[in-house]
């Protein structure tokens, strides 16, 4: 019961956050996925549905631990927006809270030069 409950407390913060949080394409939304061996993002556009650009662990040969391994992907993020010509993203946490392997993904990504 208790993991029915964690997981319902995740899906009504997710749903809270993508109510108010919607990105464009001058200022894609920047999602983050983490599970307990991989992380990905991806820069999407809401307008038109696309991803723009994605980042992630699986498929390769990332070693560390998951902190280091979401600041690798912070920055391979920050460079293919970069690369498309894109500076500044909204911050899509998907109902996890803002520490950790998150907080290590963000500020590799603003050390970067993105803006969010």
């Amino acid at each position: 019961m208790a993991e029915n409950k964690k997981l319902l407390n995740r899906a009504l913060r997710k749903n809270r956050v993508r109510a108010k949080v919607s990105g464009t394409a001058e200022r894609p939304r920047l999602t983050v996925t983490i599970s307990n061996l991989h992380v990905s993002a991806q820069l999407i556009d809401d307008v038109a549905g696309k991803t723009l650009a994605a980042a992630t662990t699986v498929g390769t040969k990332a070693t560390g631990t998951m902190t280091k391994k979401s600041a690798a992907i912070g920055t391979e993020i920050a460079k293919k927006a970069k690369k498309i010509k894109i500076s500044a993203v909204v911050f899509d946490r998907n109902g996890r809270q803002y520490a950790g392997r998150l907080k290590a993904l963000a500020d590799a990504a603003r050390q970067e030069g993105l803006e969010f």
